[in-house]
């Protein structure tokens, strides 16, 4: 749609046509996000299409991308696993941060509706992807011995002075289950 300027315009070698405003940050680091995502369904073999995209490819996606990662992971059998600050260099692979890859996926999450794929069928918001990035989350904060806890809300003194923790019995203990992430802590994909 062309805007057309109120004022006559005398010289014609300027344009009516004004300039879009410049994108924010944000909007341009989704735009790349998803024309990487693009690219990459457009060099899978063989080739898919957005509409034939699930979570598994998503999972994909994410461990192609861990090779340009910059966040040195120790595996378990590493003698620097649980350090937040290694005394020495290791082996261990480097991969993206979690919350590079959480940001990455609200992102291309968003992009997804934007470009006229259904809520429902959003393969960024697929239950595996989740699973994945809560994996991904607890496994560094392992390997750099670094806490990922929910931050809770603040509550009056008095109301915490009362309360007493409960037993190591009743507190909720890890469930245990088959993980996504069976190959994350071995050789790089």
């Amino acid at each position: 749609m062309e805007l057309i300027s109120h004022q006559a315009n005398k010289n014609p070698n300027t344009s009516t046509h004004s300039t879009p405003p410049s994108l924010s940050r944000y909007e341009n680091q989704k735009r790349r996000d998803w024309n990487t995502f693009c690219q990459y369904l457009r060099n899978h073999r063989p080739p898919l299409s957005l509409p034939s995209c699930s979570g598994a490819h998503v999972l994909e996606f994410l461990r192609y991308l861990d090779q340009f990662g910059k966040t040195k992971v120790h595996h378990q059998n590493c003698a620097f696993f649980g350090l937040p600050n290694p005394p020495a260099p290791c082996p261990c692979p480097l991969r993206q941060a979690w919350g590079s890859l959480d940001a990455l996926i609200g992102r291309l999450r968003a992009a997804y509706e934007e470009n006229g794929g259904p809520p429902e069928a959003n393969p960024f918001g697929s239950r595996a992807v989740r699973l994945y990035l809560r994996e991904v989350r607890d496994f560094q904060a392992k390997a750099r011995g670094v806490s990922y806890d929910k931050k809770r809300k603040r509550v009056n003194r008095q109301k915490t002075q009362t309360q007493t923790p409960l037993p190591l019995q009743q507190q909720q203990q890890p469930h245990q289950g088959q993980s996504v992430m069976a190959n994350y802590s071995g050789a790089t994909v």
